[in-house]
């Protein structure tokens, strides 16, 4: 019940925020897939995307592929919320502790990450080709599915699998930021106050947070550009031979591509989009999560309820 509450109220959370901030991560996802040197840019920043949609009168657009990318987001969280939450128990249950250490779950966390990535990596590159697609011409979820092999619905699962080291960098840095934090404190305080010291307070841990969050996404990002790139090969632009495309589908063909067209700089084109979008992101879906948490139980203990009395009329006395 537990797992289930954690993986439920996770995956609205995640539905919400999704759907919130869509117009910033279709912006985003179209600037970091186009690969164009610099004098031959269609959008020279994300706000060029923004305005491409607005000029044409497609603003609608920008939410192209949203069901799809819904659909995934209360997948994945589910499954990561429902999978931490059952490793975790379970860790608990054969080891004898009463908490989990720090190194305990991060494994934990890496091991749900990577059961949730293998399971939705299909709607995953099926949302990318979407929002990557010309505004207005997007197709459908099923079309998209039934026009790529099965090896091309995984595309990126490598990249993507590398990514959920994300969170164990975030807990890392947030662990070192947060020692330094209270050895600065306790020089300020006299002996007898050190107590007082040990703990953050609401609002230093959520700027520690907020900062190794973004530590953690600008080690990643050039794999989180790689990503974007081999899942939306196929709506490059349209003088691309098909051999530049078909090179753009591994992960060297990626990085060689950035690296000829863009330079140094371009393994980080849209790393502020993307801390933008991924912050905002994990605050609304944290945020949710635990206003949802206590209705959810509530709900599900009347349905546990409903379901054992009904249950118990049909089996009769």
């Amino acid at each position: 019940m537990e797992s289930l509450v954690e993986a439920t109220s996770g995956a609205v959370g995640a539905l919400v925020s999704t759907t919130i901030l869509y117009p910033l991560d279709t912006c985003k996802t179209k600037y970091q897939a186009e690969n164009r040197d610099h004098h031959h840019k269609k959008y020279r920043n994300i706000s060029d995307v923004l305005w491409e949609a607005i000029s044409t009168r497609q603003v609608l657009s920008l939410y192209q592929g949203l069901g799809t990318k819904n659909f995934q987001s209360f997948i994945s969280q589910f499954i990561y919320f429902y999978g931490y939450s059952f490793f975790k128990r379970l860790y608990l249950k054969e080891s004898g502790y009463k908490s989990i250490g720090t190194k305990a779950n991060l494994i934990i966390a890496a091991a749900a990450g990577a059961c949730t990535v293998i399971v939705t990596q299909p709607l995953d590159t099926a949302s990318s080709k979407m929002q990557t697609s010309d505004f207005g011409k997007s197709k459908g979820l099923w079309k998209s599915l039934s026009e790529s092999s099965w090896s091309e619905s995984f595309d990126g699962l490598g990249i993507s699998l590398l990514l959920t080291s994300n969170p164990s960098i975030q807990y890392t840095a947030f662990d070192q930021l947060k020692q330094r934090l209270l050895k600065a404190k306790k020089r300020k305080k006299r002996d007898d106050d050190i107590a007082s010291s040990e703990a953050l307070s609401a609002f230093s841990a959520f700027v520690l947070g907020a900062v190794s969050k973004c530590i953690a996404t600008c080690i990643t990002y050039p794999a989180i550009r790689c990503k974007v790139m081999i899942q939306s090969a196929e709506s490059d632009e349209s003088n691309d031979d098909q051999l530049q495309k078909k090179s753009r589908k591994t992960v060297s063909g990626a990085l060689y591509s950035i690296w000829e067209r863009e330079g140094l700089l371009g393994f980080f084109k849209g790393l502020q989009a993307q801390i933008l979008k991924t912050v905002l992101s994990s605050a609304l879906l944290l945020m949710i999560k635990e206003k949802i948490t206590k209705t959810t139980w509530v709900l599900m203990l009347a349905l546990r309820r409903f379901v054992l009395v009904t249950r118990a009329r049909l089996i009769g006395p």
